[in-house]
């Protein structure tokens, strides 16, 4: 079995490659590269996990279903799946990309998140189960519930969550009409 590397995709603002680079540094420098973010409802009800612990930053926040990184030499949807058995032991979900979005965030250990995320949505019902070195909870909740939450205690949730769930409803709601 081939190792898995840990080379991330840089990017520029159009979201054309410009390189890559070990997770890490690219971190401690701040270079922009590529991340994604996705969203599993059911109904009106959203799977929502609280970050591990163990993370190198946002650790205990709640956040959407799965976020990661593409590894160089995977597209952004293999790596959807992946990680979406890898942190949810969800093997089967269909998605599909909301849109995308740029942000930056400096956290207190020095790292900064500087990501072109791309948002990726999709209805499941089915079975999860958190893998505890990646997740240390994972929840279905309503949306009007979680938005109340988000509204009264921002500090509880990821900094991307908020750009992101808007993006993933927005797909949403014109995909019903």
């Amino acid at each position: 079995m081939e190792k898995e590397t840990n080379d991330l995709i840089l990017v520029d603002l159009d979201d054309c490659e410009t390189g890559r680079g070990e997770k890490l540094k690219i971190h401690r420098k701040g270079l922009l590269h590529r991340a994604f973010s996705v969203f599993l409802f059911n109904g009106d009800r959203l799977l929502i996990q609280r970050r591990a612990a163990g993370k190198y930053h946002s650790a205990g926040l709640w956040a959407n279903t799965c976020c990661s990184h593409p590894r160089a030499g995977e597209t952004t949807e293999e790596a959807v799946q992946k990680r979406l058995a890898l942190e949810c032991g969800i093997r089967e979900a269909e998605i599909r990309e909301a849109g995308r979005f740029v942000y930056r965030a400096v956290f207190p250990n020095g790292l900064t998140e500087y990501e072109m995320d791309h948002v990726f949505v999709g209805e499941y019902a089915g079975p999860f189960n958190a893998n505890p070195e990646e997740v240390s909870e994972l929840r279905r909740i309503p949306l009007d519930e979680l938005k109340q939450d988000m509204l009264c205690a921002p500090e509880r949730y990821a900094v991307w969550f908020f750009t992101a769930l808007g993006i993933a409803e927005q797909f949403r709601n014109s995909a019903k009409r």
